[in-house]
């Protein structure tokens, strides 16, 4: 499962450099020369962790950082900041915006390496918070002020937030039900609250979980885990 990276440098040179050493960790890595269409992609396209210049023409590393901890895809993604500047206060501003990590320039490959080892746990989990496993187990569903409401579904896939369901049992967007369900080497049934938050044709619908306890938390992302590990 490798990790995707989005790399933005307006030099050409440096930005290669970087791919070249990431892609030589297994990494996927995306590199784009201009801010404003790294802007635009981190809206419609999910990566794991984002490398971004501190100085460049039209948007700057801040000014993109910005943006990115207001998009709805890629708001928690760690971002490592490019910088020949290593002075306290060039530090402050980035961790104020939401930089995580700092890559002095010139870089080398064994600073590379090291960052990509601190780095590498965040961008793994931000992965996995959003993967999407095919899986099939019976749903009990209910809804209602005492439960009166109840159908069987069968799940198609699962995440840490959700799962898709198919038969939808007549649900729309908003309806509110709660879920019982089991997952592979997990002793216990897993009971949770959530959402329906989209209508899958021809009748599936997407869920939302909305509440989950340490244990299924624990159990959802182990299977994840399990079910991703290189």
């Amino acid at each position: 499962m490798k990790i995707k990276i989005m790399a933005v440098d307006d030099e050409l040179a440096i930005l290669q450099l970087l791919k070249t050493q990431l892609e030589s960790l297994g990494c996927e890595v995306q590199g784009i020369v201009d801010s404003r269409e790294a802007a635009e992609r981190l809206e419609v396209e999910k990566v794991d962790g984002l490398f971004v210049d501190f100085r460049m023409p039209h948007m700057d590393g801040f000014e993109l950082t910005k943006l990115v901890r207001k998009s709805k895809l890629n708001r928690l993604v760690p971002i490592v900041m490019l910088t020949a500047l290593d002075d306290a206060e060039t530090m402050r501003k980035g961790f104020n915006v939401g930089i995580n990590f700092f890559l002095g320039k010139p870089f080398t490959r064994e600073r590379v390496y090291n960052l990509y080892v601190a780095t590498r746990g965040p961008m793994r989990r931000e992965k996995l918070r959003h993967i999407r496993l095919p899986y099939r187990t019976t749903v009990e569903c209910a809804w209602g002020p005492n439960k009166e409401f109840h159908f069987k579904s069968g799940s198609v896939d699962i995440s840490e937030g959700g799962m898709l369901l198919n038969p939808s049992g007549g649900l729309s967007v908003d309806q509110e039900l709660d879920l019982s369900f089991s997952l592979p080497d997990h002793p216990q049934t897993l009971k949770v609250h959530a959402r329906v938050v989209r209508n899958v044709p021809p009748d599936g619908i997407g869920l939302m979980f909305l509440s989950l306890d340490s244990r299924e938390k624990e159990a959802l992302q182990g299977y994840i885990t399990a079910c991703t590990e290189d």
